[in-house]
């Protein structure tokens, strides 16, 4: 719907509609493709519903949609962004959201059962910073089967200075799993150990399949939460103990995936494929992932972490910060 209204941009008809501010792809390419500029305000259609965005979460899928690597994306141009948070038009309420695109904008017509009430006292960028990080890590949890029992499960998890790592650093600390992190510098690590993190492991200092052999006697872990691709998806199965998983929700690198399946007979071990898309689309799931993450919320356990609020404008450096690897946390767009 949006590809449609950005080019009806050229056409005569655009007079008659509102327009609003948003950021936009432009064409296929790094952050250098993206431009603020004026389109046509989204009309909802069935099981949408209107909302006036503040702020927008920035995630690593958003710069791979700038690209052209990411599945099922329009192409350009196109209205970036997938997560965001604001106030309903219908009723003043503060939510936070899930989409496809179409965040990065003044309004965005948003599925009325991917809109969540801003858990009281957050701020607009915490709300935005929610939805992709914090649904993502839960399901990693609950693909591992550590939701239910996760009492001395040891996970690794990659990038654990990230969206997502931090955020699946909070809910491991209350599963009580016993996690071991990789990062790229010192200075992350520290950070995330406050946030429960037990086992830093610097990847740029010490290779991280070595790191967790040391770490546990050889014996490995119980699950790797994976999202850089290429050659890590066949470490992490290396680092595995006997019937671990590894979760692959990923690909950082840009590379596609080597695994010899092979390597998962001797342990019986297995690899399992997490895509939020997909799951965002099964309702009941995203009804129950939600009631315990509201109420983990609630209690004042989970909270995003944001490294820096940019204005709009400056799209192309948000983008930059991810690929550059200089976040921590989340990086948030001031719509």
């Amino acid at each position: 719907m949006l590809y449609r209204t950005l080019q009806q941009l050229q056409e005569p008809a655009v007079a008659t509609l509102f327009l609003m501010k948003a950021v936009v792809i432009t064409r296929l390419g790094g952050p250098e493709v993206l431009e603020a500029a004026d389109v046509p305000q989204p009309v909802p259609g069935p099981g949408e519903e209107l909302v006036r965005v503040e702020a927008g979460g920035v995630n690593f899928a958003d710069t791979m949609a700038a690209s052209g690597g990411y599945p099922g994306t329009p192409k350009p141009p196109l209205v970036a962004g997938r997560e965001f948070s604001g106030t309903r038009v219908s009723s003043g309420e503060r939510v936070m959201g899930y989409t496809q695109w179409g965040a990065f904008a003044e309004s965005v017509a948003a599925r009325s059962a991917l809109l969540w009430p801003v858990p009281m006292g957050w701020s607009a960028p915490e709300g935005a910073a929610f939805p992709v990080n914090f649904f993502t890590a839960y399901f990693a949890y609950w693909k591992a089967g550590l939701l239910e029992d996760s009492k001395g499960a040891r996970v690794l998890i990659h990038a654990a200075a990230g969206g997502v790592g931090t955020a699946a650093v909070q809910i491991g600390k209350l599963l009580g799993a016993e996690m071991y992190g990789t990062s790229s510098s010192d200075e992350k690590l520290s950070r995330v150990q406050k946030l429960g993190l037990q086992h830093p492991i610097n990847y740029k200092k010490q290779d991280y399949e070595v790191a967790i052999r040391e770490l546990t006697n050889g014996e490995g872990v119980d699950v790797v939460f994976e999202m850089l691709g290429g050659e890590h998806v066949l470490k992490s199965v290396r680092c595995l103990r006997d019937f671990g998983r590894v979760i692959v929700y990923g690909t950082a690198t840009g590379q596609r995936a080597v695994l010899d399946v092979g390597s998962l007979y001797a342990k019986g071990a297995s690899v399992h494929g997490l895509w939020l898309t997909y799951i965002s689309q099964k309702q009941e799931l995203m009804r129950q992932a939600w009631q315990q993450l509201s109420a983990w919320a609630a209690q004042g356990h989970l909270r995003p972490v944001i490294e820096a609020v940019l204005p709009m404008e400056k799209a192309a450096d948000a983008y930059r910060l991810l690929l550059e690897r200089k976040n921590f946390g989340k990086v948030v767009l001031k719509i």
